[in-house]
């Protein structure tokens, strides 16, 4: 008898603390949960494009491409044409558009035979442009 009643006391002494919590009850029902990331969520709504982040950072990495060819190609004009294992002779532009090229490739196999995600994908498309600007 003694215990129920220092328990009962206890639950009476805490009762006010537990009404005053934040999540205590029902007041969380029916919010909305702020969106996690995702790289498929758009960007902008009602846009012509569908941009997310992917579409974001491809462009982003294809642009800046571009200007750092532009960039050496003033630094060193001539494009540093070579001879490569390909039998070409390929100039530093040549070299970005087989990379670029082989890596579409890449990525399109990638998601015929494994489908997502990409990563085992990125990492052969950045070792193949490794190679082409090294050895074709």
């Amino acid at each position: 008898m003694r215990t129920a009643a220092l328990a009962l006391g206890l639950v009476a002494v805490r009762a006010p603390a537990f009404a005053q919590t934040p999540k205590a009850g029902w007041g969380g029902v029916g919010k909305e949960e702020a969106p996690a990331f995702s790289w498929g969520m758009p960007l902008f709504d009602g846009f012509w494009m569908a941009w997310t982040p992917a579409t974001l950072a491809f462009f982003a990495f294809v642009f800046s491409a571009i200007a750092l060819m532009g960039l050496l190609e003033w630094r060193r004009p001539g494009g540093a044409p070579r001879h490569g294992v390909l039998g070409l002779d390929t100039t530093r532009g040549d070299r970005l558009f087989i990379a670029l090229l082989g890596s579409a490739f890449i990525f399109l196999g990638w998601l015929a035979l494994f489908s997502t995600p990409l990563w085992g994908a990125l990492g052969l498309a950045v070792a193949w442009g490794g190679f082409v600007f090294w050895r074709v």
